[in-house]
């Protein structure tokens, strides 16, 4: 219930964030994105619900190891037989949310961190100075060998996608024989048009 339940929110977290850094690719050389990252810098309500969101990020990943642990000492050994029925990404979520989170820990680093704690250039929009948040990702995406790890960093999540968008509504209860394909297709649609375009910015910033 708590995977479901945190798993949740951080799927509706991602669709925010997907359409704050779309703003890089508006082509008005980064105003947009700036004033959005400064929105999301500094509004009380924004920063009280990224502080939630980071929690329950901490909360999602150690529940999973707790629970992989807990499995793994349940049944002694590893299977004999490994369980064909099941997709792959059901029995492989815990190698691909390392990959998420090894991820993130780069992305915060570079980002985040650097945002708050750096020395990020200043821009000036209407008088109003902020951080130039557009020229740091800018810098980072001209980067092959970063554009690439984040690419390939959204397959991780797609594929994490695939199986725990549905299995949340399955755990909450919220399945039903009548609903389950629209679930499913709703779940494995986001699966593949969120990460595809979070993977589209660092390819078409990285080719500009």
């Amino acid at each position: 219930m708590l995977m479901a339940l945190t798993g949740l929110f951080l799927i509706t977290f991602l669709v925010v964030h997907l359409i704050g850094n779309l703003q890089l690719l508006k082509g008005d050389g980064g105003q947009s994105f700036n004033i959005y990252s400064e929105f999301m810098g500094h509004n009380p309500l924004i920063q009280t619900i990224s502080k939630v969101n980071f929690a329950l990020i901490m909360i999602h990943v150690v529940w999973a190891i707790l629970i992989s642990r807990k499995n793994r000492a349940a049944r002694g050994q590893g299977y004999a037989i490994t369980n064909k029925s099941s997709h792959w990404t059901s029995r492989n979520m815990g190698i691909l949310g390392t990959i998420i989170l090894i991820f993130l820990v780069i992305h915060l680093r570079h980002f985040y961190a650097e945002l708050h704690w750096g020395t990020t250039p200043m821009v000036t929009y209407d008088g109003k100075e902020m951080n130039d948040a557009y020229t740091l990702v800018s810098y980072w995406f001209s980067k092959a060998w970063y554009a690439g790890i984040y690419v390939v960093c959204m397959f991780g999540l797609a594929f994490h996608l695939w199986h725990g968008f549905a299995s949340a509504f399955q755990t909450l209860g919220l399945n039903h024989v009548k609903y389950n394909p629209v679930i499913n297709f709703v779940g494995r649609a986001f699966a593949i048009i969120v990460p595809a375009l979070f993977a589209l910015i660092p390819i078409v910033m990285f080719l500009k």
